[in-house]
């Protein structure tokens, strides 16, 4: 008698960092890196886990790039989206260099990729201009470090697609830039915005509203050039403020008390004060190969005050 085969059950989906964050209603506000100047530096890839050690770029432009970092700036590998990161050597190479006071943002096209280090890069971390080519319209640079974490490239790279449909020359995949779990990730230059959780559909409407100089608060994980606090702060106020406006606020003063943060914002003829409590999370696997759970920040606003 033959009998029936046992049923079998398919494997179960591998963990995503960012459907699980996304599940558990995890806030992305006041999650964004704290930097202030940026070093972007064209390479098709292939990009490893750690990007930049990982790269085939020379030796010399590795070290040149980890000087720039020691700087206090924050180097990055960036690519076209698609075919279009399969340019020919007679092409050049893009380099862009940003930073967030002023703001101001510059880029040069390279003969060869060597020749990076003959960039005046020394005094950016300072916000001193190496010189170049000054760019009115902001840089979309789109996580899409798959080898880094999947979610990045798994929801990194549509987003990418979809916005150099609309901004071409605006837009690039670029390597790891933090929070695996918000993808799709985006920063903007020259502000260094750090924007999450972003899908194709909003594609358009996130370059339309950036060409008008206009923030996504509903995306937004933060200002750069803010520590996480005052991020925090700052897109709680501009909810309650319905302001858009792309310009960073002046920071009058920033107290930290323990947990709490009190941070004063000049707002057109006025000012603001922001009080926020800072906690942690429950512990949580926050990336897709995490080998053990961690915490994360978790900002409340406690009060905002018209001084």
């Amino acid at each position: 008698m033959t009998r029936p085969p046992l049923p079998t059950s398919d494997p179960p989906p591998p963990f995503r960092c960012a459907a699980a964050s996304l599940h558990r209603d995890e806030p992305h506000v006041g999650t964004a890196s704290t930097v202030r100047a940026f070093v972007a530096l064209e390479d098709p890839g292939p990009w490893g886990v750690e990007a930049l050690a990982d790269s085939r770029l020379p030796d010399a432009v590795k070290q040149f790039l980890r000087s720039v970092e020691s700087q206090r700036a924050k180097a990055l590998l960036v690519r076209r989206p698609g075919p279009a990161s399969r340019r020919s050597a007679a092409d050049g190479v893009r380099v862009l260099v940003a930073h967030t006071s002023g703001p101001w943002l510059e880029t040069t096209v390279l003969d060869r990729v060597e020749d990076v280090v003959d960039l005046d890069l020394g005094g950016l971390g300072d916000g001193r201009s190496p010189g170049l080519d000054r760019v009115d319209a902001p840089a979309y640079l789109v996580c899409t470090h798959g080898r880094h974490d999947a979610c990045c490239a798994e929801r990194g790279r549509p987003f990418a697609a979809a916005l150099a449909e609309v901004a071409p020359e605006q837009t690039w995949e670029v390597s790891h830039v933090g929070g695996d779990r918000f993808a799709a990730n985006a920063v903007v230059l020259p502000h260094g915005l750090y924007y999450g959780r972003l899908d194709v559909a909003q594609a358009a409407s996130f370059a339309a509203d950036h060409a008008e100089g206009l923030l996504d608060l509903d995306h937004l994980r933060g200002r750069s050039s803010y520590g996480f606090a005052v991020q925090a702060a700052e897109i709680h106020l501009r909810r309650e403020l319905g302001d858009r406006r792309v310009a960073a606020y002046p920071v009058r003063s920033v107290i930290r008390n323990e947990s709490r943060t009190s941070a004063v914002f000049e707002v057109d003829e006025g000012a603001w004060q922001v009080d926020v409590e800072t906690s942690a999370n429950p512990q949580q696997t926050l990336t897709c190969k995490a080998a053990a759970p961690s915490v994360s920040p978790l900002h409340e606003v406690l009060a905002l005050t018209r001084l």
